[in-house]
């Protein structure tokens, strides 16, 4: 009798363990910007609506760090994090993450997590990156790229550059998302 509760035990822990797994676009640490500090982005962000944003300090769209923030502010009680991710692919990036931690930090008041500077797309694309663009079909065509994922992990969809933080249908798959 003692042997069956054993199993049993096991096998519920087992169902357990696999139910509470880290997604696959968690699994990963990155270095936050202009820091020494890494983090587990699963322990960090698991259970939560993730908006991956690859972003651009020179770029006609760099003025969107103000309504993403807006946006984090307003949601992230309910468990919206966005995530930014300074990329050089497009040619607009500054070389010195001091200088771009400034300009998020000093000119759009950025609260969210931004992390250092990778590449976003092509053969060198950083691997979290890599796996964005396989599981929503698309990678980034410019700076301010988005991916939403929700809670569970999947990917919802992927927005242009050209989706503002408070565009209607953006902010319904989010706020779906969400709900979730």
């Amino acid at each position: 009798m003692k042997k069956v509760i054993s199993i049993v035990l096991l096998l519920a822990l087992s169902q357990f363990a696999n139910a509470s797994e880290c997604p696959d676009l968690l699994k990963f640490a990155k270095r936050k910007l202009n820091s020494q500090e890494v983090v587990n982005m699963c322990e960090a962000y698991k259970g939560k609506t993730v908006l991956f944003v690859n972003t651009a300090s020179k770029c006609g769209f760099t003025p969107q760090f103000e309504g993403l923030e807006a946006l984090y502010e307003k949601h992230k009680e309910e468990g919206l994090v966005i995530l930014g991710f300074p990329s050089n692919d497009f040619n607009q990036e500054f070389g010195d993450e001091k200088k771009t931690a400034e300009l998020c930090e000093l000119t759009y008041g950025v609260k969210f997590p931004m992390f250092e500077s990778i590449s976003v797309r092509g053969d060198d694309a950083d691997p979290l990156y890599a796996m964005l663009a396989k599981k929503a079909g698309s990678e980034p065509k410019w700076n301010f790229y988005k991916y939403l994922m929700d809670k569970n992990g999947d990917v919802v969809d992927s927005y242009s550059a050209f989706t503002k933080p408070d565009n209607e249908d953006f902010v319904a798959d989010i706020k779906a998302a969400l709900a979730l």
